[in-house]
């Protein structure tokens, strides 16, 4: 009798969204849809960006994903259970600083832990050694207001990792660094993602930057009614480093084919933006 072939499950993804609307109502009666009907999956392990214009819904999706709002219609599945409550595997870091300004850097870090009951001096412990791997063991005792724009995003990061999340979702969180400092922290980022490999769901409006960090780009159209209309695998050898990887051939290839899908919908979006 031969021997029969088991199938191994196929592993769930870290996030799905499947056929997703969310619907605002305005203060003067009726609704505003700003997603509709949008399908995307994030593996386990994944970096995945989404671009597209001003007011499409991207951080939206982040907040789907989160569990911040609930769809109007559609699921939302993390690792394969419908998420109906705030996402407790996710791990969240804004555009805008989420500091304590009364607390130093390293009482930031710490206090996720400390707020979910690890004592004090083993969370501040763990609060010293991440501060160190994103290069500010020195900075601990400082407060927000004596670190720099992009020492505060180093504060963040280290402030969402310690609690150790399965996935980062992450809304523009080095859009208001100059670009020197963009592309530190963006290797910054890569490194201490390849460590671990979370999945990983990181908007921003920068092309170039989606393409250099993630293994899939995805475009969102113009809203209302905003949804998915491309996704590109990256095909771009690891580890990168940002600004070598932008003088690639397949980089420039590839952002020139995705340009042309973006350029129409960010036109779409300024024309709204703007009344016109």
């Amino acid at each position: 009798m031969a021997d029969s072939a088991i199938a191994k499950p196929t592993p769930a993804s870290a996030v799905a969204l499947s056929d997703v609307s969310i619907a605002f109502r305005l203060a003067g009666g009726g609704t505003y849809t700003a997603v509709e009907r949008t399908e995307l999956t994030v593996a386990d392990g994944e970096f995945v960006a989404i671009v597209g214009p001003t007011g499409c819904g991207k951080s939206t999706l982040l907040n789907i994903a989160a569990g911040l709002i609930a769809p109007s219609s559609g699921r939302v599945d993390i690792f394969g259970s419908t998420l109906g409550a705030l996402n407790r595997q996710a791990g969240y870091l804004f555009q805008a600083d989420a500091l304590f300004p009364w607390k130093t850097a390293l009482e930031n870090v710490a206090i996720g832990l400390e707020t979910a009951g690890t004592p004090s001096g083993d969370a501040r412990a763990q609060a010293q050694s991440w501060l160190t791997r994103v290069g500010l063991g020195s900075f601990g005792d400082r407060y927000p207001h004596m670190l720099s724009g992009g020492q505060r995003k180093r504060v963040g990061l280290a402030q969402v990792l310690i609690r150790d999340p399965k996935i980062l979702l992450m809304d523009e969180p080095f859009g208001p660094l100059d670009a020197q400092t963009r592309q530190i922290m963006g290797n910054l980022l890569l490194d201490l993602w390849s460590a671990d490999r979370k999945a990983v769901l990181f908007v921003t409006h920068d092309l170039e930057e989606a393409i250099a960090l993630s293994d899939r780009v995805v475009i969102m159209s113009a809203g209302p009614a905003a949804h998915i209309i491309g996704d590109w695998k990256v095909p771009l050898a690891r580890p990168r480093d940002i600004g070598e990887i932008k003088l690639d051939h397949a980089f420039h290839e590839l952002h020139r084919d995705i340009w042309h899908t973006l350029k129409a919908e960010v036109t779409k979006g300024y024309v709204q933006t703007e009344g016109g």
